[in-house]
Parts: structure tokens; C-alpha cells; sequence
């Protein structure tokens, strides 16, 4: 497991971890705050972006106020292989509903009338409304808590949580080292991932963008409830970005970092008419520590309109497997 107190305030940032604020503390001198990274362009790429919007007196100074920048989650934060860890989090739970019905059961029989699934986007839809919708919001809280204390994942064998990529953490450190506010944007689900993003990410709930369901509001017992309805009302994926993005934040990013075609809006927006700007694209090519791959992907995360787009709009391209020294901190 991470020692995530220790990488939180590696380079100084203001993070919130199990409740408790950590005051900002300086990069001890002849430290690299971005350690994980090897020297190269990509490096580079970071600290001259930082310097410049940030060095009182530089042509390109951005106000603190301005200094917004947005982070993908699955593919960019940690993996989204062999499968997205919200989608092994329903399998897990729809598993073990599947074996609480039949032990309740008895014998469980099959529904024949129920229609069967038309492909697997069907077959994922269908799974996660079936593990994500219909309880409140505190008692999906609670499923996402247990499973992230106590999951594994099956390649590396340690808890999802310890597989989140040391050389983001640090730019996440470091960005905020530099009074930025980031944000995660992701398609992923945003009740999902805020119970778990502070911790891991330092990132505050209020600062997690995702796929939202329709939620309700009653008052049961004299107390108020929130259930999660069966109905998605933002896909928060391409173009969905940048909308959630105007709608939430009220500010265009000045930094976005992403790894997939789902990215490619929100590298759009921030990077197109709008300088100074950093975009930044994680290019998945090491297969000995992570996966290798990006217009063919096994599971999600393709790559191949942005890779293209990257040249012409200056993104820069982080190659996994030459620009990291270190992919996961508790994983050798």
C-alpha cells in the first residue's frame, strides 16, 4: 500500500488525507519533486510550463485564481487494464448479489422472460445500472468504501488504491506546490470516484467531475435521502467534458492531462486560442510494467484521433515506458 501521507507532501502540497489537512510544507533542498520522471521533453515540458505561469514577472504570469488544471482518471491517474476498476468493482458487486440471491433463493432461477444483452457496451450498461442505481447515496458510499479497503487486483496483486502512477501523483504535487486547483474529469462515475480521491489523489470531492445519474431527494423517517436513480444524465466523455468542465468549473483549464480519444475535447478546449497552455497525452507502451498499447486496446482507453492531433497542437507525449522511471510506488 502507498505510504500516501509521504507522497502527498513530496512536493509541498496542501493535501487533506483521512480527514486531516496537512500544512504546505517546502521541497527539502536537492529534491526532486518529480522524481518518478526521467530526464526528457516531457519533464522539461512540466517545469517550464509551471515556471512560466507562475514566476512573478513572466510575460505568460497566470493569477492563482486562473490556475486550473483538469486530470483523466482511468489510463491517466492509475490503469484501466485488464478492465476499468469501476467496472471490476461491478463485477465484484453484482457477484456477490448473484450469490446472496441464490443463497436466499436456495436455488436460483433464471429470469427467460428478461431480454438478453445486444453486445457488450449492453452488457456493461446493464451491469453497472444494476450496481450503481437504486440505493441511496450513503449506501453506495459504503459499497465503494469496502470494496476499495478491501480489493486486489489481479495482475499485480496488491489493493487498486496502491496502483495509482507515482509520476502523477507527483505532478499533481507539484502543480499544487504551485497554487493550482485540479480536478479529475472523467467518464467514469463522480459518486464512484469521490469516495475515494481525496484519499488516494488528494483531490477533494467537490473537485471530481464524472458521469452523473439522476439522483432524488425525500425525506424518509424525518431525514433527508438521496437515491440514485436508474437514468445517466451527463456521459461525461469527449465532448461531455468540456461542457461538465464550463458548467462546474466556470473556467477554461490551463493544464489538461489525459490518454484516450475520450480526452480529446478537453485537450481541445484547453489548449486551442488559449495560451499559455500545457496538454499533456500518457501514451501506454510499456507492457513489461503497465500495458502497452493505444489505437487497439484489449480493454478501453483507445488512443488514435489524439495521437494524431497531438503534433499539430503541441501536446506532448508522455511515453510510458521512456519517461518514467518508477509506474507504480509499491509495485517492482
Amino acid at each position: 500500500m502507498l505510504n500516501r501521507r509521504k507522497v502527498l507532501l513530496t512536493a509541498g502540497s496542501v493535501a487533506v488525507l483521512g480527514g486531516r489537512a496537512f500544512a504546505q510544507q517546502s521541497t527539502p533542498p536537492g529534491t526532486d519533486p518529480l522524481s518518478a520522471w526521467n530526464e526528457g521533453k516531457a519533464k522539461a515540458a512540466i517545469v517550464e510550463f509551471v515556471d512560466r505561469v507562475t514566476r512573478a514577472g513572466s510575460s505568460q504570469f497566470i493569477p492563482v485564481s486562473e490556475r486550473i488544471a483538469t486530470f483523466d482518471n482511468d489510463g491517466t491517474l492509475w490503469p484501466e487494464n485488464p478492465m476499468p476498476f469501476e467496472l471490476a468493482f461491478a463485477v465484484d458487486v453484482s457477484r456477490a448479489q448473484t450469490s446472496s440471491s441464490t443463497s436466499a433463493a436456495g436455488r436460483k432461477t433464471p429470469d427467460r422472460s428478461a431480454k438478453q444483452p445486444r453486445n457488450r457496451k449492453q452488457v456493461i450498461e446493464d451491469l453497472v445500472l444494476a450496481t450503481h442505481t437504486g440505493s441511496t447515496i450513503d449506501q453506495f458510499n459504503s459499497s465503494v468504501r469496502n470494496w476499495i479497503e478491501s480489493a486486489v487486483h489481479p495482475t499485480f496483486k496488491v489493493p487498486y488504491t496502491a496502483l495509482a502512477y507515482q509520476p502523477m501523483l507527483q505532478v499533481l504535487n507539484y502543480l499544487r506546490a504551485y497554487e493550482f486547483k485540479t480536478f479529475i474529469v472523467s467518464g467514469g462515475g463522480a459518486t464512484f470516484m469521490r469516495v475515494f480521491a481525496e484519499r488516494v489523489y488528494g483531490i477533494p470531492p467537490e473537485q471530481v467531475i464524472g458521469t452523473l445519474f439522476k439522483t432524488k431527494f425525500s425525506m424518509v423517517d424525518d431525514k433527508p435521502v438521496l437515491t440514485i436513480l436508474p437514468q445517466i444524465v451527463h456521459v461525461d466523455d469527449r465532448a461531455g467534458k468540456p461542457v461538465a468542465i464550463q458548467q462546474i468549473i466556470g473556467r477554461r483549464p490551463i493544464a489538461a492531462f489525459g490518454n484516450s480519444d475520450g480526452d480529446l475535447e478537453m485537450l481541445q478546449l484547453t489548449t486551442i486560442s488559449h495560451r499559455p497552455s500545457l496538454g499533456m497525452i500518457i501514451h501506454h507502451t510499456d507492457g513489461d510494467r503497465e500495458w502497452a498499447y493505444d489505437r487497439h486496446p484489449a480493454s478501453s482507453g483507445r488512443l488514435s484521433a489524439a495521437l494524431d492531433e497531438a503534433p499539430r497542437r503541441g501536446w506532448i507525449i508522455v511515453d510510458m515506458k521512456r519517461d518514467w522511471n518508477t509506474v507504480f510506488k509499491s509495485v517492482t
